[in-house]
């Protein structure tokens, strides 16, 4: 089974998908791999890199498109590359298809099946294939760091011949993946941190990495049977906000981080919340790529909104290629893994729960057939 990935042409995009690694372990199950030039040079593995681990290294995209059966994509391919594809393949990736209607009806019209692995369910055995969860616990981390660079003080609380410098008050809202992390690289910044999260259970880890959970509490679960946050109705969106505001106004750095699985990130922070916070304060909109959690974000923009910076950086792990390509390459192959039988070639099948879940079309329609 031949198994392609290409150089992402996304001007934010430097990660790839494979490592020259994870191409040997995969070249060793059975799979053939190809790959169009410079893949792997926005995360600094050269050509030579992934020839001398088995992969035969092809000169266009196109030409990679034609020669695989299975194609990783670290975004969904456009509608006018689609028109250039030929029929029957497979996609597998990192695609939000729920943002491309137009890029899933024309790959329908062209027979592929499609695997989104957004759409991994929080099992133990997918741990290791989980996407979101890599990418998140690299945004959280540079989140922090983005914070610190455009705050006009320091984090941590410094004595100093010319007196104290008391540390900064970061306020951490959502303590999933990124939150968690955002959390932690906070703390070793020396910052006082709070945090909040319409999940209970969540509680007790945003108290194990020292910060302080607030007592904000809704009348009814706010958890799927997933683990992921619901939607909320309009009357608990309003006293979440009415809650979180006088905390909100206390804070000097903000990193939201809510999000809702395919479906745009519910709007925490409105425009009059943010007024009332302290001039010099700055806010970072981890949900950009999805709307954003402010009423007020523009996706990939940074706005000085009354003296107060909100940024809403778009695809943050890109800016960690080396270390996003190999949590990547990683859930990739252990995901790639489920095609393959012990003792038997990698073939295309439906028969496993995982592949299932995160089939979005199967030789270009929704019913899946195993």
């Amino acid at each position: 089974m031949r198994l392609g990935f290409l150089n992402e042409q996304n001007p934010l995009e430097r990660r790839v998908a494979l490592v020259p690694e994870a191409v040997a372990k995969l070249t060793a199950k059975g799979f053939q791999i190809v790959l169009e030039r410079e893949a792997g040079t926005g995360a600094y593995w050269p050509d030579e890199a992934y020839r001398q681990a088995g992969a035969e290294v092809l000169p266009t995209a196109q030409a990679v498109v034609e020669a695989c059966e299975i194609l990783l994509r670290l975004r969904m391919p456009t509608p006018e590359e689609i028109e250039r594809y030929p029929s029957g393949r497979v996609l597998v990736g990192l695609l939000q298809a729920w943002q491309h209607p137009a890029s899933l009806a024309a790959l329908a019209e062209k027979q592929w099946s499609i695997f989104g692995l957004e759409r991994l369910p929080r099992l133990t055995r997918a741990q290791s294939m989980d996407v979101l969860s890599s990418m998140a616990a690299l945004a959280g981390y540079k989140a922090v760091l983005l914070a610190a660079y455009h705050f006009a003080r320091v984090f941590p609380m410094l004595t100093t011949a010319a007196g104290t410098l008391a540390p900064a008050r970061v306020l951490v809202i959502g303590a999933g993946v990124a939150g968690l992390q955002a959390i932690a690289t906070a703390r070793r910044l020396g910052a006082q941190v709070e945090a909040y999260d319409i999940r209970p259970a969540a509680k007790e880890q945003v108290e194990s990495l020292g910060a302080r959970f607030l007592p904000l509490t809704l009348d009814a679960t706010a958890e799927t049977a997933g683990g992921y946050a619901r939607a909320l109705t309009p009357e608990e969106q309003a006293r979440q906000q009415e809650a979180l505001a006088a905390y909100l106004a206390r804070a000097d750095i903000v990193i939201t981080t809510a999000a809702l699985p395919e479906r745009p990130a519910p709007k925490i922070i409105t425009r009059t919340m943010r007024q009332q916070m302290k001039p010099g304060a700055v806010i970072v909109d981890l949900a950009a790529d999805t709307g954003g959690n402010c009423e007020e974000t523009i996706p990939g923009q940074t706005q000085n909104l009354d003296g107060i910076l909100l940024l809403a950086p778009l695809q943050l792990p890109a800016t960690l290629p080396v270390h996003a390509s190999q949590m990547l390459s990683r859930n990739f192959s252990e995901f790639l893994s489920l095609f393959c039988a012990k003792n038997s070639p990698p073939k295309l099948h439906l028969e496993d729960e995982l592949l299932q879940k995160t089939c979005i079309l199967w030789k270009g329609t929704k019913e899946l057939v195993a």
